[in-house]
């Protein structure tokens, strides 16, 4: 379980003060909703290690992240930009997330795989610019597949896709976070997408998570 517990924050020459605790269970959905300028954002980074909180714990089956820097943090970001390089294949943008002390002969069968997993077979040499923006996401889901980390955070994620695209693209996060056993947090405005997809939902009001 990811425990966050009384972490606060404030930003510099800001008077407000953040003070959020939640948990989000392996294998579900945790949605993270409010008002533009509320917090979600500061949420992720804190939970991302982006940013250091004043007090409080965030832990991952009882280890410690606050101490970890971000690259140490068994935590993977996808964004509303899919983040990929469009000079670069679908294959190449994927591979991304490999460890670098995999062999390459194991590093092209699993990249293979993640790319099936999503639904992308045989698009391995197709150039990132020439994607549409469901499957570049679906590009950053199979890269986040070879990172294999526990806890995935969505940052509007499917705000950028047509409202089609992003039913199967939510429909794909649900899949791949029971399948894994990711701690998924979602942050959204979009009303639809916290409620086909969460299964445990909170809102920011006031610096403050309420659940709902």
């Amino acid at each position: 379980m990811l425990r966050v517990d009384d972490v606060c924050y404030a930003h510099l020459g800001q008077q407000m003060e953040y003070c959020f605790s939640f948990t989000a269970e392996t294998g579900a959905v945790t949605a993270i909703s409010g008002p533009s300028g509320s917090g979600k954002s500061t949420l992720l980074d804190l939970v991302a290690g982006f940013l250091l909180p004043r007090s409080g714990k965030i832990t991952l089956d009882g280890t410690d992240l606050v101490t970890m820097s971000p690259e140490q943090r068994p935590i993977s970001l996808l964004l509303q930009s899919e983040s990929l390089f469009d000079h670069l294949s679908a294959g190449r943008n994927t591979e991304l997330g490999l460890p670098r002390t995999t062999l390459r002969s194991d590093g092209g069968k699993a990249v293979e795989q993640a790319l099936a997993e999503v639904g992308l077979s045989g698009m391995q040499r197709q150039i990132a610019s020439t994607l549409s923006g469901g499957q570049k996401q679906r590009v950053a889901l199979a890269r986040t597949l070879l990172r294999s980390r526990p806890v995935l955070l969505l940052d509007e994620p499917f705000s950028a896709l047509d409202d089609e695209t992003r039913v199967t693209t939510r429909d794909l996060v649900r899949t791949l976070t029971l399948r894994h056993g990711w701690h998924t947090i979602l942050v959204s405005h979009h009303a639809d997408d916290i409620e086909q997809l969460a299964q445990r939902r909170y809102r920011i009001n006031a610096g403050r998570l309420e659940p709902y």
